[in-house]
């Protein structure tokens, strides 16, 4: 997996260095930072401007790239004795998974579901997630109907985030919790609202159509912290 930007590789060094192959620098640093960097057990390559634009398609690597261990994937089943559980319905945009990923990581959620997909290209999630992926246990289960029913099963209460929901702020939070978000575009079906034991929303002091959602899924994960 090719990671780049300056942001999520150091990240990675300081926390997963064993997970770098190879550094590719195309920008002069300090001395004292390539002679740390020599020492940390990853192979270290400078390489051309041009070159570095032609492994990323030019998109902006600000000067580093590194080659990275691939993700593996969790087993859902492992998720079932956790408390806090994210379920994500039919999202797509790797923008907006690895940002909730990161959100996620952040305020306490203990493992991701991506519901509603054959696969994901991890790759630009976990540059997306700024290497916080690597620190949250990730699975995808293409059918979420299966997912929430186990979830249920195992003492969860289902919290799913729907426009006229519930104010969350008004809403008793159980330890055992799940966060189902929708896709931007439609949202959580009816069939998926259905199996939820509470539909929450966030209440907005101005008239607003909706909030971006890993902007709306951070807020509702902050919230639903106990």
């Amino acid at each position: 997996m090719l990671i780049y930007a300056k942001q999520p590789i150091y990240y990675i060094i300081k926390k997963y260095p064993q997970k770098i192959k190879t550094l590719y620098l195309a920008k002069d640093i300090d001395k004292k930072e390539y002679s740390k960097l020599m020492k940390m057990g990853f192979e270290v390559k400078r390489i051309p401007s041009d070159a570095a634009g032609k492994m990323c398609k030019n998109a902006s690597h600000q000067g580093f790239l590194a080659e990275v261990d691939e993700y593996k994937l969790h087993s859902f089943n492992s998720f079932l004795q956790k408390d806090f559980i994210l379920v994500l319905a039919g999202l797509t945009d790797v923008g907006n998974i690895g940002a909730i990923i990161r959100s996620a990581y952040a305020l306490g959620v203990d493992a991701v579901v991506a519901c509603g997909v054959k696969k994901l290209p991890l790759e630009p999630i976990l540059r997306t997630s700024t290497g916080a992926l690597y620190d949250m246990p990730f699975s995808i289960e293409q059918n979420i109907h299966n997912v929430l029913n186990d979830l249920k099963t195992s003492g969860f209460t289902l919290y799913g985030a729907e426009m006229g929901g519930e104010d969350i702020r008004d809403v008793e939070i159980s330890q055992k919790r799940v966060l189902v978000l929708g896709s931007e575009g439609e949202g959580l079906s009816q069939r998926v609202v259905s199996k939820l034991d509470k539909v929450v929303s966030i209440e907005m002091s101005h008239e607003f159509d909706s909030l971006n959602v890993s902007v709306a899924g951070a807020i509702l994960m902050d919230r639903m912290r106990v």
